[in-house]
């Protein structure tokens, strides 16, 4: 029998899930959005699906992009890394805003925000308006990502429908990137790339729709202030962070751009962690971090934002560099992982969770993952899609399934109510610092590989041809490496046994 382990609410954070009963002696609460619940999970659906694939939809447009509005190479990252930068920086700062203000409020202004922000950049007539217009899609899904998450948080609660509405969320989570490189091969080719921002209007008008009229706005009676100092510190060394990553991912690790920023960054980390031990009322508090499950937890969902890259970002350049992919192609060849991720992440959290517990979960999706990554590395010039990429695919796409589902699910498990938008901005917070870490430190070995390979070689087209294999079959080494540290590393951080709801926590509040 597995151990079974139960407390009450925020007096021992990380152990209670969903509790919906209320205290004894109270008069039962009924949950107000018991009866929408559903509908609000396809808002929320809707809002995670828009933030996640537009890291990738955008990726794909930038050759027709490029053309149109006539950039230079140079340029063409700060297409994705204004996004980046601006998501990454104000995370946790409108993680805690969605607990001042209120989480609908919030959610509903990062929708209007980024349909906004979409529309500009879809009719961007330079790339100087293309570039802010990313930078405050970025901005927006900074205020959005938290919202949504603590909106599910707290809007189930019964762990049995917590768990099926975390296999959704989860999944969109994991798999969102691919489905964004399909739907932007898709508009590409047969529309226009501007459509590949346009398209978030659509799906923003739609989720609006929904959050007004399903979304109830009740705030606690103890909404937490403002850490100002905490806020500037955290959300300068986040952009410092992302930014020296982003950048050594095109420049050498010895460039100023890149070391100035990671130290300045790591600085920041020290002072804002030093600062949440004294301020009276801390934007990050370290009730929420020092919870062995919720450390895990954390470390879970930055461990597989590294280590997925090694899946998109070489596969990609593989598909299409080597065996002549088409971006619509290299999309299909990414819906087998889509469909078994999602089935794996609904099968861990409304069956296995509450079974075995999240500590089997993720170690044993890490350890898939890294063999998925370890098989991958057989590729050739003239591989076989079905013979050496569909397998590896499939094995990926359930591991990764059984990490992020329950890790986000126990990323949030018995946080207070007053904290729930600020944590669930550090799960956010975690997945994108991990894919820009991931991002820089693969491109950085597979750049390295490629060049040892062809030292001391004639830099014939066969030979280049192996130099670039060489470089991708490196950064899956190392992705099925970041996995298997992952699964340690995880597998010591998270506790045995399963969480359960606690009959005495109070009922949740919702935002």
């Amino acid at each position: 029998m597995p151990d079974i382990t139960t407390t009450g609410g925020s007096a021992s954070p990380g152990r209670t899930l969903g509790a919906t009963t209320p205290a004894a002696g109270n008069l039962p609460q009924e949950n107000p959005h018991h009866a929408r619940r559903w509908l609000i999970l396809a808002v929320i659906g809707i809002a995670q699906l828009m933030i996640v694939l537009d890291a990738t939809i955008v990726t794909i447009a930038l050759p027709d992009a490029q053309k149109a509005l006539g950039f230079s190479n140079g340029d063409r990252q700060w297409i994705v890394t204004a996004y980046s930068l601006a998501f990454g920086a104000l995370l946790l700062f409108f993680g805690r805003l969605a607990d001042l203000i209120g989480k609908k409020n919030t959610f509903i202004i990062g929708l209007v925000g980024f349909g906004l922000a979409s529309a500009l950049g879809g009719a961007a007539p330079n790339f100087e308006v293309l570039v802010t217009a990313r930078a405050l899609q970025g901005a927006a899904g900074a205020m959005l990502a938290p919202a949504a998450l603590s909106l599910l948080t707290t809007t189930f609660t019964e762990p049995r429908e917590r768990g099926t509405a975390f296999a959704v969320f989860g999944g969109i989570a994991g798999s969102g990137a691919a489905i964004g490189m399909l739907l932007g091969g898709l508009l590409t080719e047969y529309f226009n790339w501007r459509w590949t921002l346009f398209v978030n209007v659509a799906f923003t008008v739609v989720a609006l729709v929904g959050a007004v009229t399903l979304l109830h706005t009740q705030r606690s009676e103890h909404r937490p202030k403002l850490d100002l100092f905490g806020t500037v510190v955290i959300s300068g060394a986040l952009f410092c962070l992302v930014y020296g990553f982003s950048n050594a991912a095109s420049h050498p690790w010895s460039a100023p751009s890149t070391w100035v920023f990671l130290a300045a960054a790591a600085l920041g980390i020290v002072a804002f962690s030093w600062w949440q031990t004294r301020a009276s009322h801390p934007l990050m508090p370290l009730r929420i971090l020092l919870d062995r499950d919720r450390g895990g937890s954390f470390a879970a969902v930055f461990i597989t934002g590294a280590g997925m890259f090694g899946v998109f970002l070489f596969l990609t350049y593989y598909l299409q560099i080597m065996l002549r992919y088409s971006p619509v192609k290299t999309g299909l060849a990414f819906l087998p992982m889509v469909f078994v991720l999602m089935a794996s992440a609904t099968l861990a959290t409304t069956r296995l969770l509450q079974k075995v517990g999240a500590r089997p979960l993720v170690a044993i999706g890490m350890v898939l993952a890294a063999a998925g990554m370890a098989w991958m590395t057989g590729i050739d010039v003239t591989t076989s899609y079905a013979t050496h990429i569909l397998g590896p695919l499939l094995i990926i796409g359930v591991g990764i399934g059984l990490v992020m589902a329950p890790a986000m699910n126990i990323a949030t498990f018995g946080v207070d109510a007053d904290d729930a938008g600020v944590a669930s901005a550090l799960v956010n917070t975690m997945q994108q610092v991990g894919g820009s870490i991931g991002t820089a430190l693969l491109n950085t070995l597979a750049t390295a590989a490629a060049t040892s390979y062809l030292a001391g070689k004639l830099p014939t087209p066969l030979v280049l041809a192996h130099a670039q294999l060489h470089s991708y079959v490196t950064a899956f080494w190392w992705s099925a490496g970041i996995f298997a540290g992952g699964a340690v590393v995880c597998g010591l951080l998270l506790r045995p046994g399963v969480h359960v709801s606690d009959p005495q926590a109070a009922p949740a509040v919702h935002g």
